[in-house]
């Protein structure tokens, strides 16, 4: 069984059923798999729904992470991300906080991350990434 983390831009895509993002959702949980919302990506959604007032599509939102649920935060994963943000400093590569953060929680956890902006975790060592956009 494999879990699928999903980044803010996927979130967006399903809730708008974009790239047949929603399609996919189902194949790979009728194959066994699960979805979670990325904690950091809870927030990065929520705080842009709530600042734009735009009532539906929170409550689409928030029930969608009743139904996927909504990975934690914890220390160690704070750990694993300033471990991150040191290694990429040492290459001269910069990324941002919300996207080492969530690399942190994926790999804490060893999960696979789902996001359109593949090009933000590519300088992360060690982080397992898919693109469902390109692969629908």
């Amino acid at each position: 069984m494999n879990i699928f983390i999903f980044d803010s831009n996927m979130i967006s895509f399903y809730i708008k059923q974009k790239h047949n993002i929603v399609q996919k959702v189902n194949e790979v949980i009728l194959a066994g798999d699960t979805v979670v919302i990325s904690p950091i990506a809870y927030y990065e959604v929520k705080r842009g729904l709530q600042a734009i007032k735009a009532e539906k599509r929170l409550k689409e939102f928030m029930a969608l992470c009743n139904v996927f649920g909504v990975g934690q935060l914890d220390n160690s994963i704070l750990d694993i991300a300033s471990d991150i943000f040191c290694e990429l400093k040492d290459k001269k590569q910069t990324v941002e906080d919300a996207d080492i953060l969530t690399a942190a929680f994926c790999m804490k956890h060893g999960l696979t991350l789902v996001t359109h902006n593949t090009k933000h975790f590519v300088n992360i060592s060690n982080l397992i990434y898919c693109d469902w956009v390109d692969s629908v």
